[in-house]
């Protein structure tokens, strides 16, 4: 048994077992956030089932999945029982999961009926977990520990799950522009861009923590923590602590392909891209699935199919924005046809379909 950091040997050997690992960061075109995922009464197989045939259809062998702790919270065997399910789902398709277990992206988390989402407006209830008020209560710690160790624990021997992904963007407190009151709330949210990049992140205690208690039941899969930010301290954090090393990109091919040739050269680990795919800055399939591929890199663009999360609109599309004309993220429209047919011919092409 190991609790320590795989070293880049044991990385490297368990990478070189896996297939090039391309998918999507995935939720099911009826749920707009976490809470609508995961929980009983909007928990939704039949539409789970029919979108991860339509990724494995185009070439997808992998999605990254977001869990929520207060899910867990409410009732965690029948948590564990949808995520079988899911599990078995996405299995039937060829497809495995790298779940996710705790997120500082959006709003703060509030079980049970989910808001309607704002229209127009990316990703407009998507909920943190814990949630930026917990985050730092040390008080609410056991219960986040324990939610860990059981759900690392339940799943650390089941080959469906290729990666444990721990923490989403820790120290992202910054709120999408969309979600702000326009002109004078553009003062507030460079002072939080600001402190973010200056300053160390508040999430670094839990980040620290969430590895001790995943790495305490001694998983067969790696752990991994994407960096996402110029905050050289939390990177420095988070490179320190993943077996296998991911990131986030939205930016151009130049600069993507500097990324990974610098994290290859440095940690000498695999690498992964957790997110990418945002049209409208430039990250695009034509442009980024190639050099993924050519680098071995495993990939996962945001979003799949078109739905209440409406992730294509932009980080800054206002309240009530119409369909854009180039979609921000996602890649299909609800009835699985595509929102351009040529990046599904670069999937299928680069993927062998």
């Amino acid at each position: 048994m190991t609790t320590s950091r795989w070293t880049p040997e044991r990385a490297n050997r368990w990478a070189q077992e896996q297939p090039w690992l391309v998918g999507c960061n995935f939720i099911p075109s009826t749920a707009s956030n976490q809470f609508e995922m995961w929980q009983l009464d909007t928990f939704d197989p039949e539409t789970i089932g029919r979108e991860l045939r339509w990724a494995s259809e185009i070439g997808m062998n992998s999605v990254r999945v977001f869990l929520h702790d207060r899910v867990w919270e409410e009732d965690a065997l029948g948590f564990k029982s949808r995520i079988e399910t899911f599990l078995r789902l996405a299995d039937a398709v060829g497809i495995r999961t790298m779940f996710v277990l705790f997120d500082d992206c959006w709003f703060p988390p509030v079980a049970g009926p989910q808001p309607e989402p704002v229209s127009g407006v990316h990703n407009s209830r998507w909920a943190q977990s814990p949630g930026h008020d917990v985050t730092g209560d040390r008080e609410e710690w056991p219960r986040l520990e324990a939610y860990v160790k059981d759900i690392v624990g339940s799943f650390a021997r089941d080959q469906r799950i290729c990666v444990w992904d721990l923490y989403n963007e820790p120290g992202n407190a910054i709120l999408p522009l969309a979600s702000l009151p326009p002109f004078k709330a553009i003062p507030r949210a460079l002072s939080k861009l600001a402190r973010h990049f200056l300053f160390p992140s508040p999430s670094i205690p839990l980040l620290r923590a969430s590895f001790e208690w995943g790495r305490s039941v001694d998983p067969d899969q790696p752990f991994t923590v994407g960096i996402w930010a110029p905050n050289p301290r939390l990177n420095r954090l988070q490179l320190d602590l993943s077996d296998v090393i991911s990131f986030h990109h939205y930016m151009g091919q130049k600069s993507l392909k500097t990324r990974i040739e610098t994290l290859k050269k440095r940690h000498k680990r695999p690498v992964f891209c957790t997110e990418w795919l945002a049209r409208s800055v430039g990250s695009r399939v034509h442009t980024h699935l190639p050099v993924f591929q050519a680098e071995g890199v495993g990939c996962y663009c945001w979003g799949l199919v078109s739905g209440r999360t409406q992730t294509i609109h932009s980080w800054s599309d206002r309240p009530g924005s119409p369909e854009p004309v180039l979609w921000h993220h996602d890649l299909l429209r609800s009835d699985g046809s595509a929102f351009d047919t040529n990046e599904i011919e670069e999937f299928k092409r680069l993927t062998a379909v």
